[in-house]
């Protein structure tokens, strides 16, 4: 059996000696481990980092995705298509401990992998699959694809991660104090510890939940038949489970359902915070949600000559440091799209996941004002998209195709595949503007323009999510104006087109072009301002004395 010792590599400070099971269906660690989707992933990946850096007593749960998320790449057309490309990782430690899982009553062999934390420099990660010779299969495709499209692999996927988690913990013999579920999706954990224990006060004593989603139809909830028929409920009834949570009706949801199992929970940011509480009011029996605002691991994402000329206040160093992180990025759109990108202009990105609420296409909107943009002499401007959408979301594919289409013919306007965490710092570092307009109240935290931040890349942003606790318009970034609570709601994209592209042509290039010093000033202001903040230290460690305490 594999020791305390072995799966640490580091004795935790007593500051964090508390035991924590941080667990999550993604974490981003590394651009070698390809177990993640988007934002999720990345503020996990964040978490472990920095939970190694200060010596915390963390070990993460997640799962070894067979064929990852997806690979991005492009048809015939040059439209985005989607690949399943087998992985093999021979970085993580095999422990050779196997275990059964029953999944639709039927057992399901489980088998675990450790990532140890001098491999990516981590807090030690347990990553779990079923695809192994043992099982049929049906078993098998449970560790194939994240987030899977078929209903019960992906309830099946809940019941590895949260009861499989917890089993492998206890044959571990490897005691937690605290189960920090991050987001809805190992909510099967509970029954496994109510089962254990055999008291609900007794789990909520354990349990903290992390909540993500600011809208109540994108929380995971199924028919209590079919979570029943697949074994979500460990070795519980429905009713058992109705009564014991105090709930009602044919669905459970798992947001409300971990809240009732929680001691605590948060959102990802003080704006989130608040969506959250007066969404979930009228549920009783839930914990407090606080609010801990998302953070990013700033010794991996940030680069080391821009930080020095940072340090040094030496503008004429920064501008030389960002204009060849920006020539990196240009070898990657010249390699894709045949384009020759000038670091003398300024480049924006856009560049996250792609889901329609998030509006890649804003910029867009007005198509005349959009051209006059981009064809402007006096003010040149370059153009970057990037991103993955969810494999089934078609009208998501179709919103990237479209921009593929309308910026094929524009010389300076690209879109890139392949959006994982390698090209997302290679973005971060080579932009000039970090673009993020989704729709009001619609993001929960966002945490991408704090890592464009730590390299010179100034948010141009809508005041959602994170955003209002950092942002001083001109002063640390740009914030485009919202079109406010009343505007009905057919008005609301135009309207804030409108703001972008006024910001844009009116403060944001000119200031680019005519004032270099403000320029510089801002991104002096903007680094200083993010860090401790908006560095995932300051985040991590605010989950022991708020939550884990």
């Amino acid at each position: 059996m594999i020791t305390k010792e072995e799966i640490f590599g580091y004795t935790p400070d007593p500051k964090y000696n508390k035991a924590v099971a941080y667990f999550s269906m993604e974490f981003a660690i590394d651009q070698a481990l390809k177990i993640y989707s988007g934002g999720l992933g990345f503020l996990a990946g964040s978490h472990l980092r920095s939970a190694y850096e200060l010596k915390q007593n963390t070990v993460g749960i997640g799962m070894l995705w067979k064929y990852g998320y997806y690979d991005q790449f492009r048809d015939m057309n040059a439209d985005m298509k989607p690949m399943f490309v087998e992985k093999q990782y021979s970085f993580l430690l095999d422990t050779g401990i196997m275990f059964t899982v029953q999944v639709h009553d039927s057992p399901v062999q489980v088998k675990a992998y450790l990532l140890k934390p001098e491999t990516f420099g981590s807090a030690p990660l347990f990553l779990l699959t079923t695809n192994l010779n043992e099982n049929d299969e049906a078993s098998r495709s449970i560790t194939y694809h994240l987030y899977d499209s078929n209903e019960a692999t992906r309830i099946a996927q809940s019941i590895i991660l949260g009861i499989g988690g917890a089993m492998l913990l206890d044959i571990l013999g490897l005691e937690r104090d605290v189960y920090h579920m991050n987001e809805g999706h190992s909510l099967p954990l509970n029954f496994y510890l109510y089962s254990k224990y055999q008291s609900l006060e007794e789990v909520k004593k354990r349990v903290v939940f992390t909540t993500h989603t600011p809208e109540a139809a994108g929380n995971e909830s199924h028919r209590f038949d079919l979570l029943k028929e697949m074994s979500f409920f460990y070795h519980l009834q429905s009713h058992e489970v109705k009564h014991i949570l105090n709930i009602d009706g044919d669905y459970l949801n798992y947001t409300v359902a971990a809240l009732k199992f929680a001691r605590k929970a948060n959102g990802v940011s003080k704006m989130h915070a608040e969506v959250a509480r007066d969404m979930w009011k009228g549920n009783t029996g839930i914990c407090d949600i606080i609010a801990i605002t998302n953070a990013q691991n700033k010794t991996y994402w940030k680069d080391e000559q821009f930080e020095s000329a940072l340090a040094e206040k030496n503008d004429a160093a920064l501008a030389a440091r960002k204009k060849e992180m920006k020539q990196q990025l240009f070898k990657i759109v010249a390699d894709q799209c045949g384009k020759i990108f000038d670091e003398n202009i300024l480049t924006i990105v856009w560049a996250r996941r792609f889901a329609s609420y998030k509006r890649a296409d804003l910029l867009m909107r007005d198509w005349d004002r959009f051209i006059k943009l981009v064809y402007n002499a006096e003010h040149p401007v370059q153009i970057i998209w990037a991103g993955k959408p969810y494999p089934g979301d078609y009208g998501a594919i179709d919103q990237f195709n479209q921009i593929i289409r309308r910026a094929k013919p524009i010389a300076n306007c690209a879109v890139l595949t392949g959006y994982e965490l390698g090209l997302s710092a290679i973005a971060k570092k080579g932009s000039d503007v970090w673009l993020n307009n989704p729709g009001m109240y619609r993001e929960a935290s966002g945490t991408s323009g704090m890592t464009a931040a730590f390299n010179g890349s100034i948010s141009l942003s809508l005041p959602d999510g994170w955003v209002p606790e950092f942002a001083v318009d001109g002063e640390n970034s740009f914030v485009i104006h919202p079109a406010g609570n009343g505007t009905p709601h057919g008005d609301t994209d135009r309207l804030e087109a409108e703001n972008l592209m006024d910001k844009l042509e009116n403060v944001v290039l000119p200031m680019y072009y005519n004032d270099k010093k403000q320029w510089h000033a801002i991104i002096r202001k903007a680094a200083e301002d993010i860090v401790p903040e908006f560095d995932s230290g300051r985040m991590v460690d605010e989950y022991y004395q708020k939550m884990y305490s």
